[in-house]
């Protein structure tokens, strides 16, 4: 099903220029869009992409078989409103939004009818953002989620599911629009809030003189992206303060125990996390 497609990653970023690299190792012609005319530059000199362009070209457009969006998402939904009608026909269009509520209904509900969005979100990613330092290998122990709806085919799930294998997914979860936004608030979106609430608490610039691996590990996200984050968190409001309601309040009954000296209930809140971590671990 994949066999002599043509791919167009749009938004040549870490994701995408990471996603471009996997293809071309299984001699997939791949084509790139972004307005940053150095990303398409560099992409083209070490053969991340077969040919670029800095605007929509509609004889690009015709070229591919699947686009790959790495746009943001507010973005992405413009993109699709003014160059779907330079798609070919069975366009098949995929994603790595963050977010799925948002975008996923408007998208599938203007696109023309001879086309198809098909969602997914690869949980992959680094601290750095740019195509220069796109790595496949991050694929290797991630997940990749597709999010189908009831538009989708049948054919278009199938196809996401041997890309991902192709990319070398550690693994492929199918979820729900919903499941996928209440998930990610929670794995996600509110592990960057406590990383960034974490390095925002103390402002000593003598901290990396004394830290240990625990501060490095827990705050290893808060090297952010604030336009792309700011993004998702507003699209994904409503999930994201439940989540973190319901992290202050299991801070605020852990302080409490430390506060009332409760070592029967410190030590079962140990004892409970240790169990739970393990699980990531099979």
């Amino acid at each position: 099903m994949i066999d002599n497609k043509r791919f167009l990653i749009v938004g040549l970023g870490l994701l995408g220029g990471s996603i471009a690299i996997g293809l071309k190792k299984w001699k997939h012609e791949v084509y790139a869009i972004d307005i940053d005319k150095n990303a398409i530059s560099y992409a083209l000199e070490h053969h991340i992409i077969d040919e670029g362009s800095t605007d929509n070209d509609p004889s690009l457009l015709q070229k591919v078989d699947v686009i790959i969006s790495g746009l943001y998402p507010n973005t992405f939904i413009h993109w699709i409103k003014e160059n779907q009608s330079k798609l070919k026909p069975h366009t098949l269009i995929t994603d790595v939004t963050g977010v799925k509520g948002a975008i996923v209904d408007t998208i599938q509900s203007m696109l023309r009818e001879d086309c198809e969005f098909i969602p997914a979100h690869p949980m992959a990613g680094k601290e750095v953002s740019g195509v220069q330092y796109a790595d496949p290998s991050i694929f290797l122990a991630a997940n990749l989620i597709i999010t189908p709806t009831s538009k989708n085919t049948q054919e278009a799930i199938d196809f996401m599911y041997e890309l991902g294998k192709e990319l070398r997914f550690n693994n492929i979860c199918l979820l729900s629009v919903k499941e996928h936004d209440e998930m990610i608030g929670y794995l996600s979106q509110l592990t960057h809030v406590i990383a960034v609430s974490l390095m925002n608490a103390n402002d000593s610039k003598h901290l990396k003189e004394y830290t240990g691996d625990s501060f490095r590990d827990l705050t290893r996200i808060a090297k952010i992206n604030e336009n792309l984050w700011t993004e998702l968190f507003l699209l994904n409001k409503e999930n994201l303060v439940n989540e973190i309601e319901c992290f202050v309040n299991e801070m605020n009954d852990f302080k409490d125990a430390l506060v009332h000296e409760d070592t029967a209930k410190m030590k079962q809140k140990f004892i409970t996390s240790t169990q739970r971590r393990k699980y990531f671990d099979e």
